[in-house]
């Protein structure tokens, strides 16, 4: 879908239209287009509110399915889709519309909730005697906290202090802003410091009133706990109807953002027909700014536009597929009301240079792959820019032809731009094919950006030229060697074949020579590997052998209780502490993609964060490591197969470890909980249980979204309520 819209210069025009949703969601409208643009044009002729932005809520579905609790925010965000039903029921609907919306039957358990919150989410008074209580001694509290601090700025002693006698809100403290010296005169905590260079301070003496507020806070929290995990379970009850009404508000905010856009510019609704015959008359396409309308009859299968160059033949190919296209979706343009638009399952259009270095593909190729796909499809249209790209015309012209009148077998549209004059005339005579014409001024020597059906126009590459600088002289030289013999071109193309056969030889010499150093590189890089292995393996032996070494001094020195043994024994270790080896290592700037060497590990760099790298080695294990210890190879694993290996790991009786995340930042959590799993891979458990508490949701919301990541786990979900039940996740490895 984006890539068509993108061809199409759609992007623009569709983001505009999408920002009219009251939420994130497709442009397509899913159903019968028959019902919804009766619906659509029923619901034109009142005056309706759009909908208020809300959340999507499939996760909070997901969540009460598994029997979760719902925070008070995703309560609301439903409640918001319950009033707006409620707002549309008011309206006296008549035919389709009518229908609709009488059979949205509300629950009386769920219609409740209009009465729970305010516009701004907030629970109303009254819903919950004990929330009303804490409420109200929050409010009191505050006060309380209000007055002490204006008899602390009121006093005698602290004035000469005070900057200013407001109370200031900092991090949700009630604070006093105060000079430096405010210490003698009162004890206080500074909270913030102000950009002048004074102080914040909490008096402490109001310490027991932010506690009793503190403890109010946490109680209204345990209250609203009971009053969502009530709603919760009633939402559990009626799941199916919740499900619903989420999908008809997205259907009517479908509706609703549609005729916002149609009405804003004066756009039309195109509704397609059955039959795919297309006429648009009058269409301006959404890119271009102040551009001519365009009238075309595509009544027969082809159309192919000709004549000159920039007179807008692409712009014609891209208008028709565009309005095809918001056809298909019901998305209102600017074209007149009695253009018609066929029906279309498929709309593809063939416009870019398919050559792709990477792939060994070139031009023509390309274009023949994009071709052979159309032969599978039916019921489609397709738009083909410049159909002659890539290759010699005349041979082009035969293949064209023959593939253009099998695909109109296959009730294929085609719209086609070319300067093939060969082709155009083949196809001339074909009771399928519209010829168009893009018309040129003469007497000006520029575009009309007007087109005539029924001939082939003249691409006036020669007049172009002229246009846009070049010399008489040269268009003049030009016009005359286009009418010479045939005999010189067969030369050139010669001429040309053999420098290419000479080029290509160089380039296989080059490749030859750059793959032999390629090769030396990779044996010397691997000689000093070797090397390092070996200065490192040499260093452990010499401890080994000194340590030994001291072991049995330290023996003969307890034995014989010599203190000049001791002293000649430090000084062995001393000196034996100051041999250094020293590993030979280059700077290399690596990246992702690169094959690295890690001791005696070798792999590939799957992603790099800050300092730390993660690589992926030849085993498949994949592992965290510091960037530092990290050298290029160019070491590919041998193609051998490997012998197998038994390796034996003891499991916990359990069968599965555990990790406690509760209390810890998302960042230092995640940290953990990746350590953790790379340990448990390591170790060989395949089961492991992870408890991260519900809490606000953050955390358990960031361990859900790593899980859905992580490349090595099978899948997780819910633990058992005696596991922690939706604090918990067992995780399958």
């Amino acid at each position: 879908m984006k890539d068509i819209i993108k061809k199409l210069d759609l992007t623009e025009y569709i983001e505009s239209f999408q920002e009219l949703f009251s939420r994130k969601k497709s442009i397509i409208l899913e159903g019968d287009i028959n019902l919804h643009f009766k619906l659509i044009e029923e619901l034109s002729k009142f005056d309706i509110n759009a909908p208020k932005e809300v959340a999507n809520l499939d996760n909070s579905l997901v969540y009460i399915q598994k029997q979760g609790i719902l925070k008070l925010d995703d309560i609301y965000e439903f409640t918001k889709i319950i009033r707006y039903f409620l707002y549309l029921k008011r309206f006296n609907f008549e035919g389709k519309l009518k229908e609709w919306i009488d059979k949205i039957i509300i629950p009386s358990d769920i219609l409740k909730l209009d009465d729970y919150f305010d516009s701004k989410g907030n629970l109303k008074e009254g819903v919950d005697e004990d929330y009303d209580n804490i409420q109200n001694a929050i409010y009191k509290n505050k006060d309380l906290i209000r007055q002490a601090l204006y008899k602390v700025i009121n006093s005698s002693k602290l004035r000469p202090y005070l900057v200013d006698s407001q109370v200031h809100l900092v991090n949700d403290q009630e604070a006093i802003l105060v000079r430096g010296g405010f210490n003698h005169v009162i004890k206080a905590t500074v909270v913030h410091r102000s950009n002048s260079g004074f102080f914040y301070v909490v008096p402490h003496n109001i310490s027991e009133l932010k506690q009793r507020r503190s403890d109010l806070i946490n109680k209204q929290e345990e209250v609203l706990l009971k009053f969502c995990k009530q709603i919760s379970s009633m939402f559990e009850k009626h799941l199916m109807f919740l499900k619903f009404i989420n999908k008809e508000f997205d259907r009517v905010d479908h509706y609703q953002a549609r005729l916002f856009f149609a009405k804003a510019n004066d756009r039309n609704f195109l509704l397609p027909s059955r039959n795919n015959s297309c006429k648009l008359v009058e269409f301006r396409h959404p890119a271009l700014h102040g551009a001519k309308p365009i009238t075309i009859d595509f009544t027969k299968s082809v159309i192919m536009i000709t004549g000159v160059n920039a007179g807008g033949k692409t712009m014609m190919l891209k208008s028709i597929l565009s309005a095809v296209l918001l056809s298909k979706y019901l998305l209102p343009y600017n074209a007149h009301k009695s253009s018609q638009i066929g029906s279309f399952k498929n709309i593809l259009a063939v416009l870019d240079d398919p050559q792709s270095v990477k792939n060994d593909i070139s031009t023509f190729a390309g274009r023949m792959v994009e071709f052979s796909t159309l032969f599978s499809k039916k019921n489609a249209i397709v738009g083909v820019d410049e159909i002659e790209l890539g290759t010699d015309s005349d041979e082009a012209a035969s293949l064209f032809k023959v593939i253009i009148e099998e695909l109109i077998k296959k009730d294929i549209k085609i719209i086609i731009t070319t300067h093939h004059k060969r082709l155009a005339a083949l196809l001339a005579s074909n009771s399928d094919v519209e010829l168009v014409a893009a018309l040129y001024d003469e007497k000006n020597q520029r575009p009309t950006y007007e087109f005539l059906q029924g001939t082939i126009g003249k691409s006036y590459a020669f007049e172009t030229a002229s246009r846009y600088g070049i010399p008489h002289n040269i268009i003049k030289l030009a016009k005359k060697v286009y009418g010479e013999d045939k005999d010189k071109l067969n030369e050139l193309i010669e001429r040309s074949s053999e420098l290419e056969r000479e080029y290509k030889q160089k380039i296989e010499k080059l490749d030859k020579e750059l793959e032999d150093t390629q090769r030396i590189k990779k044996s010397l890089k691997e000689q000093k590997e070797n090397l390092d292995e070996l200065v490192y393996s040499e260093k452990s032996k010499l401890h080994k052998e000194y340590k030994d070494a001291r072991e049995e001094a330290k023996k003969a020195i307890k034995a014989k209780i010599s203190k000049e043994g001791h002293r000649h024994l430090n000084v062995a270790h001393t000196k034996a502490s100051s041999i250094k080896t020293q590993k030979i290592t280059e700077i290399e700037e690596l990246k992702v993609g690169d094959r690295v060497k890690y001791r005696t590990s070798k792999g590939v760099i799957v992603s790099i964060k800050g300092q730390q790298a993660f690589i992926e080695n030849d085993s498949g294990m994949k592992m965290k490591v510091p960037l530092k210890d990290l050298s290029r190879s160019g070491n590919m694993p041998k193609p051998t197969i490997k012998p197998k290996t038994t390796v034996t790991v003891s499991k916990p009786e359990t069968g599965h470890v555990k990790l406690d995340l509760h209390g810890q930042r998302v960042d230092e959590a995640l940290e953990n909980l990746d350590k953790f799993l790379s340990d448990a891979l390591i170790a060989g458990f395949d089961e492991v249980l992870v408890y991260h508490g519900i809490g606000t949701g953050k955390l358990a919301a960031a361990t859900k979204k790593y899980l859905d990541k992580h490349p090595k786990i099978r899948s997780y979900e819910d633990a058992h309520p005696s596991s922690g039940g939706f604090g918990a996740k067992v995780i399958k490895l």
